[in-house]
């Protein structure tokens, strides 16, 4: 498989801040990755380095161009979402529909008129007439008429009910995702997107804590709610985290013996917002 993005021994420092220490990691083709992060975690940089908008220390390959040097041809080929505040709100619908076909190369005005069809967006409304939500709908529309190789969504659907938020990963899935492109995702509401995600990473304090496929998790990662002297018992296996809960005790192991696991309590595979909590939480103890 050949990789979309390539970052070797990547950083970047505001002074004495290192906002990204040293990451290395590949995002393939054909690959839905969540970048997972708390606040303050190096997320944005990371993104920026990735969109050319900030240099950066070591190697780093987007679409197999220098993103900072080479940023024009690199955006041709680039969709980024971040929040949906950005459109201009004194602009009209068909206005921004005539911009973006003007300036982008790649961008289909039939594809972008045939997604707003199935909308209540209006051509001669205003940007700042529309609710929220359908704010989403048409940028998300433009977005999805960029025959693009790599789309980058930053925090997508913060603000949104979860009526469009569920709607808009659905029309994500069905209308743009075709297997050939490549989707970065970072976002807080870890549960939403679990289920889309082929791959994760999770970032903190600069660092990649973890790089992995979601299928890979069942085999590496186990859970387990027990008590008493299966709890005694579990705790001499390392596990990585452990909380109390009603009573029970929650530990959640990394590459331990599930078959030993499960003679000690109830078995199963950690949620990824559950297995984040765990890693970053671990790292920082």
């Amino acid at each position: 498989m050949s990789s979309l993005v390539s970052a070797r021994d990547v950083s970047k420092s505001f002074g004495d801040v290192h906002a990204v220490d040293h990451v290395s990691f590949e995002i393939e083709k054909g690959k839905i990755m969540g970048l997972i992060g708390p606040n303050g975690a190096g997320k944005t940089t990371l993104l920026k380095a990735l969109l050319g908008l900030t240099d950066c220390d070591g190697e780093l390959s987007v679409l197999g161009l220098d993103p900072f040097r080479q940023r024009k041809q690199l955006m041709q080929n680039i969709c980024f979402i971040a929040d949906v505040a950005v459109l201009p709100r004194w602009i009209r619908v068909y206005q921004l529909l005539d911009f973006v076909e003007s300036i982008h190369p790649n961008f289909s005005r039939q594809r972008a008129d045939d997604l707003l069809g199935k909308t209540k967006i209006m051509r001669q409304s205003k940007v700042r007439q529309l609710s929220k939500g359908m704010v989403t709908q048409l940028h998300l529309a433009i977005i999805m008429a960029v025959d693009a190789k790599l789309l980058v969504l930053d925090e997508p659907t913060l603000g949104l009910d979860i009526l469009f938020r569920k709607e808009f990963y659905s029309n994500l899935l069905s209308d743009y995702f075709d297997g050939e492109r490549t989707i970065l995702i970072t976002t807080h509401q870890v549960e939403e997107i679990e289920n889309l995600l082929t791959d994760i990473m999770f970032i903190d304090d600069g660092r990649i804590l973890l790089n992995t496929t979601m299928d890979s998790l069942h085999d590496t990662f186990a859970q387990i709610v027990t008590s008493g002297d299966n709890a005694a018992e579990a705790k001499g296996l390392a596990p990585i985290y452990e909380a109390e809960m009603f009573g029970k005790t929650v530990m959640m192991f990394e590459g331990a013996d599930r078959d030993r696991l499960r003679a000690l309590g109830d078995l199963s595979t950690p949620s990824v917002a559950d297995l984040f909590v765990a890693k970053v939480k671990g790292a920082r103890a």
